[in-house]
């Protein structure tokens, strides 16, 4: 039964990095697509290649602190809770890809371990709060920090490049979008590949095939490979939400959130913070039209991602609430 769990577990996990890759497609290649820097086909296969090779190398050259943040949340996890917190995440995902909002994978995982681990114990204990804490501030001030980089940015491109003629300009900044896109895929599987790894791990540990908290090579390569795979699939709902409703990006701008999003999640990644690149992108994307002309519409839009964002963690811990209690019965019964 126990090794039936944990096969359960670690296929939930799967599942859930598989929806995580699709879901957040749309954060490193609509501004990309929306520009015509990158053809769709190329940029989607662009994006699966470096989430790969963002996963690889950030968690085997340099540690797995994401995976560590996660694996502090419950105080004490099990695997039915591990597959209910997935569940209800991967059921969220779906959810939200299928409205066409860019909620936030990483806040439907949070939101589906706070849940089960509170169904679990049986009232709040079960959940180790000053550890959500942490995690819930850094993912509400990722948004505005990418917000205020890419607007800060923009700034200083519009200065230099006053005098420039357009054409040129828009050259360049759609070759160097190649770059940015490339550097926001690598960003993104190396934050947000860690919170399946973090789920396979835990239930490691909670069967006893590990004696502490670490994640496995296998572990690595499994988790970096479904989330490729999941981009390769794309979300292309969320796309068009993020490349053109919000603001219509021209080269620069799209540029600018490009870099701005990708290097505020790599010092999240450093610092060992699980953060939503959906969330970050969508303010860096907001931040780089700022300036100039966000249209009244995308401030619309924006709001209705606020909203998706807002509903997304007790949304979760709902679902994953009534998984575990439905997983419960099963198991007992």
């Amino acid at each position: 039964m126990t090794n039936a769990l944990l096969v359960a577990a670690i296929a939930a996990a799967l599942v859930f990095d598989f929806t995580n890759g699709f879901h957040d497609t749309a954060n490193a290649i609509a501004t990309s697509i929306s520009t015509r820097a990158l053809s769709p086909r190329i940029a989607v296969l662009m994006s699966a290649v470096f989430n790969l090779v963002g996963a690889l190398v950030t968690v085997i050259f340099f540690g797995s602190a994401v995976s560590n943040t996660i694996a502090k949340l419950l105080a004490q996890p099990t695997v039915v809770v591990i597959i209910a917190a997935l569940l209800g995440a991967t059921a969220w995902n779906l959810v939200t890809w299928y409205a066409g909002l860019p909620s936030s994978s990483t806040h439907a995982f949070v939101g589906g371990l706070v849940g089960a681990g509170i169904a679990a114990a049986g009232g709040f204990n079960g959940v180790r709060w000053s550890e959500v804490g942490k995690v819930v501030t850094w993912l509400v001030l990722s948004p505005p920090i990418g917000f205020l980089v890419a607007a800060g940015l923009m700034l200083v491109i519009y200065a230099a490049a006053r005098n420039s003629r357009p054409h040129p300009l828009n050259t360049y900044f759609r070759r160097a979008q190649i770059l940015t896109g490339a550097f926001v895929s690598y960003s993104h599987g190396a934050n947000d590949a860690q919170k399946s790894m973090a789920a396979m791990a835990m239930a490691l540990l909670a069967t006893g095939h590990l004696t502490k908290f670490t994640v496995p090579i296998w572990v690595v390569f499994l988790a970096a490979i479904a989330i490729a795979f999941g981009t390769y699939a794309g979300g292309w709902r969320i796309i068009r939400t993020l490349g053109w409703r919000i603001y219509k990006l021209d080269p620069a701008t799209g540029m600018g959130a490009q870099l701005a999003g990708a290097a505020t999640i790599q010092v999240a990644t450093a610092l060992g913070f699980p953060v939503s690149t959906t969330h970050v992108i969508t303010g860096s994307v907001m931040g780089a039209g700022a300036p100039r002309r966000l249209t009244a519409a995308g401030w619309g839009v924006g709001a209705n991602i606020v909203t998706a964002w807002v509903l997304t963690i007790p949304a979760a811990a709902t679902i994953s609430w009534v998984t575990f209690a439905i997983l419960r019965t099963a198991q007992l019964g």
